[in-house]
Order: C-alpha cells, then structure tokens, then sequence
C-alpha cells in the first residue's frame, strides 16, 4: 500500500521506512528505487532476532530468508538509524559499513507527560486508596513474561498493589493465571486512549518494565521507561544491557535479574519501604527524562537527514 501511494507523491527529496514491519522497509526500498531518492531505514527492533527471542516461531527457513532480506536492505540503504548503541553494534558486526549507521535513541515529549497529582477519581474508581501502585502499561506479549510478575507476587504485602493496563497475545492467559492463584492485589484493564494515558501513570508509585530473560533484549530499551520517567515514576526494571546501564546511571529506579523471583522480590520491597531512596529515584527520573527528551532527538534525526541531502 505504501509503494502504491507513494505514486500520488509529486516532490520527495528522501524516503524514511521504518522497520518492524520488514515489509514496510521493502516499500521504502522500492520507492527509492522508483524515485531515484536517498532512503533510509529506521531498525525500532532487530528483525528476525527478536521473533526467535519469543520462540514466536520455529527455526526455518522462513526466518533465514527474513535475515537475506534484513542484510540486502541495510545494504541498500543510504543511512540506517537505530534506536541503541547495541543495535548499531549488532548490524555492524554483520558486515554493515559502521559509518552509515547512526544512532537516535527514544526519548519522551515532556509536554505530553507532565508531573501531575494523582487522579483521585481514578483512585476511587479502581478502589486503590492507601495503596503502592506498581504500574504496568503496554502490550501483554510473549516478550513481557508478565506471568512470572503474577507468579511472584502471591505472598507479598497486601499494601502493595499491582495495576495492568493494556491488551496483547497473552493477556487472556494472564487472566486465567490471575484468577488461578486467587491474587487479590491485582487490577487488568482494557487499552485506553493516549488522552487518558497519563492519568493512569498518575496513580502508579513505580513503573514495572519487565522482558523475558534473553541476550536478545539486552539490545533494547523500552520507551516506556522514559515517559514514566517524565512523570517521576521511578522504574522497577527486569531488562538487562543498555536499558539497565541507564537506569543505573542516573539513579532512576532498580533492576532486578529478569525472571529471578527473590531479585525481583527484594528491588521491590527496597522502593516501598526506603522513602528516602524512592525519593532519590524521583530526582533521578526528573534527569533522565530530560536528557532523553524528545524534541532534542527529533533535533539529532533532523541533522542526519540534512547531511544526507
């Protein structure tokens, strides 16, 4: 459908595809090709890295020739930009010229995400006075191993609460699981819409940003961890790599060993029960979400296009 369109396009100087999907790089491919315009391809995720990761899909020939496809457009693009330092690292150790790839990584709308009191009616809504919110927001996927957070959290203190918004491939077996181990100190809720995101993050003390133990997910960094950042929500972090070497930098929360449960116990009651501490990580949240803003990032993406014209 892109290539189609890209017809009723008079004047185009450069052509950015992103990927994932594969497929919307290919539209971009072909559309510089049919154009006679620089590309180039904005990797959000390494592909077909990540599928294998999550066991998505077998080993096959399916995913070799997806990684054919992955290198023949790096090749063919004028410039790559990547979203972390490991993933520049990752496409360069495959033969990828370095010097075309750049990085940009996510980074947070401040204006959007403004530190704000907690939304009240929510709170009496969902029945979470006096509670310590551990916040979850996003996808409920094969990636997010939200079934060993549900696991673990059967005996914890009845004060701590945990709140899942959003919608995904697992989320009906997390539900099932839910009500399986009769946890009381849980609440699902459906997608909302981006308006209403920020209100939700309101009522959170700590943001939950977990992944399943894989070499594969030490390359990323979740974006979700800079717009709970811009909110003063310190991080509870279950990712290993680039994600937690920020996260430690800067003070912003705790990482605990994905998928090790007396780690991740332990980082838990360390942020509900040191005020002092959770305090320090607020500080630290107000710094990196300001390092990591996005209009200073849109700036850096601005500039690599530029120098390709």
């Amino acid at each position: 459908m892109a290539f189609i369109a890209s017809f009723f396009v008079k004047k185009v100087n450069v052509i950015i595809a992103t990927s994932p999907q594969f497929f919307s790089a290919v539209s971009g491919y072909f559309i510089s090709v049919f154009k006679r315009k620089p590309w180039i391809m904005e990797v959000r995720d390494i592909w077909p890295e990540s599928i294998r990761a999550v066991n998505a899909m077998k080993d096959s020939k399916v995913l070799d020739w997806l990684e054919k496809l992955e290198l023949f457009l790096y090749r063919k693009s004028d410039k790559i930009i990547v979203v972390t330092d490991t993933f520049k690292k990752n496409i360069a150790d495959r033969g990828i010229e370095p010097g075309k790839i750049e990085v940009v990584k996510n980074g947070v709308y401040l204006e959007k995400f403004i530190p704000i009191p907690k939304d009240k009616v929510l709170i009496q809504k969902l029945n979470l006075d006096g509670k310590f919110v551990v916040g979850y927001i996003g996808t409920h996927g094969m990636a997010h191993k939200l079934d060993f957070i549900l696991n673990s959290i059967v005996n914890i203190d009845e004060h701590i609460h945990f709140l899942f918004l959003g919608d995904g491939a697992e989320k009906k077996k997390l539900l099932e699981l839910n009500k399986e181990k009769k946890l009381k100190n849980t609440t699902f809720i459906d997608f909302v819409a981006k308006s209403e995101i920020q209100r939700y993050i309101s009522i959170t003390d700590v943001a939950l940003v977990p992944l399943k133990k894989s070499d594969t997910f030490k390359t990323v960094i979740p974006s979700k961890i800079f717009e709970n950042a811009a909110m003063r929500k310190p991080i509870l972090l279950g990712v290993e790599g680039e994600s937690k070497q920020i996260i430690e930098s800067y003070n912003a929360g705790l990482c605990f060993e994905p998928e090790n449960k007396d780690d991740f116990i332990k980082k838990l009651n360390k942020l509900y029960s040191d005020r002092d501490f959770y305090l320090e990580c607020k500080k630290g949240c107000e710094k990196l979400s300001k390092d990591f803003d996005r209009s200073k990032k849109a700036a850096d993406m601005l500039g690599i296009i530029d120098n390709l014209l």
